[in-house]
Formats: C-alpha cells, structure tokens, sequence
C-alpha cells in the first residue's frame, strides 16, 4: 500500500510541511532561464512540456513511490525451494513502478543513443538528458545510478564493442520497452584496488577460443544487469593497469542459460537503499573483448568522465531539493511570533543553502554545454571538459554534504527522523552517488 506523501499546504500540528506536491520544475527559475539559454530553440520548445510534466511526477508520484522502495529494499535469493542456484533479486513494486517511469516514460537510458525517445527524431545530447535527470533525481535518487550505468554502458558499447557483439546487443540496451530492454553496468571495484586499478587481480583467461572471467568484484551497482562490463586482467601484475582489458559479460547467454557468476550478498549501504549492489563470483564466465588487450583503463575512462558529470548533476539536484525543503519550513513555521524566514539569521543561513546549490546547477549546465561542443569536435571544448568534469563532481559532491546538513537543521530534529525526506548524515563522506534525494553516501566507482 502506498504511503502518502508528508506535504500539506499547511502547518500541522504546529509542524512545516514539506515541498512534496509541488511541480519541482515552475518552482526553479534559474533552470528554466539557464535551459533555455543553453539549449537550440526547437529542442526546448519540444522538451519544455516534458519537464514540466517530470516536474510534476518528481514533485508527486515519484516522490511518493522513492518513500516506499527505501523502506522495501531489495532481497537477494541465492536459491528456490528445490536447492536450484536461482541467483535473483527481489523489488519491490514501487521501484519497478519508478523503473518504468524512467526507462519507459522518458528514455533516460537512450536518449543520447537513438532516435525516437520523447518524440524526437535524433539522439539527444548531454543538456536534454542532464535535464531530465536534475528533475528525476529530486523525486528519487536511488534508481538514477542504474539509469546511469544503462547510459554509460551503452555508450561505451557503441564505441568499443566488435560489430558482431555490437549489432546483438546494443538495440537491446536501448530498446525502448521495458519487456525488450536490457539494462546495462559496470564493475571495476575489487578488495585490493578502488582508485587504484593497478592492483585489479581479477582475470580474463583466454580458453577454448572464448574469453573466460575469474574472480570476485567487490562493490556492484545494479548487481543484477542483464549486461556487465568490466576490467580484467589479462597480462601479468607487473604489468599494472597496463595490463587490463575491458570486457563485456551478459548475464544470459543466447542459449537461454545463466552465465557461470553468482551473487555473493548484496551490501548493507547507508544510501541508495532502493538499488542492489552486491558482491559478485565470476567463476569461469563467458565474456567478449571490447577492442584490444591493454586498453581497458583507457577505454574505461570515457565512461568515468560521463559518471563525473552525472554526479555532479545528481548532486546539483539533490542541493536543489534542500534548498527546497528549507525555504517550505522557513515560509511555514513561525518562532517568536513570526515565520522563521522573517528572521535575519535564518535568512542568512538560506543563503549559504541558496549559493552552492546554484553554483552547482549552473556550473553542470555549462559543462553539459561543453560536452555538447566537444562532441561536435570543438578541440578548445574537449579540452576544458577534460579540466570541468572532475572539478564539478569534487566540488558539488562536496557542497552537497553542507547543504543537506543546513537543510536538516532549517527542520529541526525532524530533519533527522525517516518520516522526512531529510533525513541525512553531515559527516557522509564525497557522495560519488548517493542515497535517498538528501542523504548522501559514498560508491566507489
């Protein structure tokens, strides 16, 4: 049963209400102004009735269906009654519900990839998709990280896959219909190595003509993707990240079998609760080479960079929705015989919410506008890019922690109960990506 959203448009009982209800797109004007600046006239005419119809969804229903699925996170089952290895999680069907709200109603995982998505006849760039996700992201953000991986993953088998493996399985990857899709991920993390990919143990073995996986990943997102992709090692580990590849695993093989890995156990996270990752045994599955041996930190760093920015796009949401949630307790609650945003202080701590927030929006427009450029073949773009997406991950992920723990505090010690979206942790480390709209944590990536 679904449980209603907290907003009243008034005070209860003495308690400010929340901004859930309201359209999360007509209440931010700094984005319509910056969109509209940033994007071609024809594609944000086209797009404008969409965002405020996301904006009503983030703001209403998605909001509501994200309170249910932190509550009924997903059950990993190793086994069915008859001791079969049946390796299958669990959703609740508010997450499912959230899953074709993103996947099937805005496309959010192919829309920089082919055509037809919101009734537009091309692919759509970086502004259009980064604005979709901004809205999303301040209804639910657990989800946004899957939807990321299916867009980098399809990304990055369009560019480095052979034509063979290609051509089977990226119309799969961007199918516009749930029943049809299947969604993508990568794993890199091991227990030996994060940031440090030289130390990766993981192998690629080639046996028999095919490609074999051997070993254990350490932290994966979306653990039960249809398709994997992933670092292994194939040279020796003197080699370093010299001697990585990028590989592509399916989760089921063409002739309708399980490929030979299993999920160990699904990790306990302080965000993210609505989305599964686990731990993952790849004992001896088949795999495909994505380009050439020894490249695959090089290669993977394209979907690095794309990650860059949809943190700090998500982050850039996230602050949005603080600051919203503040200035709804600020113009609601009264103390000392007037609304709290009546108050000199108060005013001045809105402020501090109010500047990093859009910082953060406009700094991942800008950039969206250079990859945009870039993508183009602007040399001058590529290069600034390469300086804006690391910078804007660091800087907004880091922001993000203070505005959500000045957000809490506009509330109060409801800010920090699980009836209220805020709900947060001020000592959460970099949220790379992170948990439920305000409370951040960290992924490895």
């Amino acid at each position: 049963m679904m449980t209603p959203a907290v907003a009243s448009a008034q005070v209860v009982n003495g308690v400010a209400p929340d901004c859930a209800g309201q359209n999360f797109y007509e209440i931010d004007p700094a984005f319509q102004v910056l969109l509209k600046h940033y994007m071609s006239p024809a594609l944000h005419s086209h797009l404008e009735p969409h965002l405020q119809r996301l904006g009503e969804i983030a703001g209403g229903k998605l909001d509501e269906l994200a309170r249910v699925a932190d509550i009924h996170q997903p059950v990993l089952h190793q086994r069915d009654a008859f001791g079969r290895d049946a390796d299958w999680i669990e959703y609740h069907p508010s997450y499912r519900e959230m899953e074709r709200i993103a996947f099937d109603e805005f496309g959010l995982h192919a829309m920089s990839h082919r055509g037809g998505v919101l009734d537009w006849p091309e692919p759509m760039g970086a502004m259009a998709k980064y604005a979709i996700k901004y809205l999303f992201v301040q209804g639910e953000f657990g989800l946004m990280c899957p939807v990321s991986l299916c867009d980098t993953a399809a990304y990055m088998v369009n560019r480095y896959a052979p034509p063979d493996i290609k051509d089977r399985y990226l119309p799969r990857m961007t199918a516009l219909n749930g029943d049809e899709m299947w969604t993508g991920t990568q794993f890199m993390t091991e227990q030996v190595g994060g940031s440090d990919v030289a130390k990766l143990e993981v192998e690629g073995r080639h046996e028999n003509g095919d490609w074999r996986i051997y070993g254990d990943k350490w932290f994966c997102s979306h653990a039960d993707s249809d398709i994997i992709l992933l670092l292994a090692r194939t040279g020796t580990m003197a080699e370093g990240s010299r001697g990585l590849s990028l590989f592509l695993v399916p989760r089921t093989l063409e002739e309708g079998s399980r490929n030979a890995y299993r999920t160990l156990r699904l990790k306990s996270k302080m965000g993210t609760r609505s989305m599964a990752t686990g731990e993952i045994r790849f004992e001896g599955a088949l795999a495909y080479l994505m380009g050439k041996e020894g490249r695959g930190l090089r290669q993977v760093m394209d979907q690095v960079n794309l990650s860059r920015l949809s943190h700090g796009v998500r982050a850039a949401a996230m602050m949005r929705r603080c600051l919203n949630e503040a200035l709804a307790v600020a113009r609601h609650r009264e103390a000392f015989g007037k609304p709290l945003i009546g108050h000199p202080l108060m005013r001045r701590q809105l402020l501090k919410i109010m500047l990093p927030t859009e910082q953060a929006l406009s700094a991942y427009l800008f950039t969206a506008h250079m990859m945009e450029r870039a993508d183009s073949g602007d040399e001058a773009a590529t290069r600034t890019l390469r300086l804006l997406t690391p910078l804007i991950k660091f800087r907004a992920c880091r922001d993000n922690i203070a505005v959500a723990t000045a957000s809490m505090e506009v509330r109060g010690g409801n800010g920090f109960i699980d009836d209220w979206v805020n709900r947060a942790s001020s000592a959460t480390p970099i949220p790379a990506c992170c948990g439920r709209v305000l409370r951040p944590s960290s992924r490895s990536t």
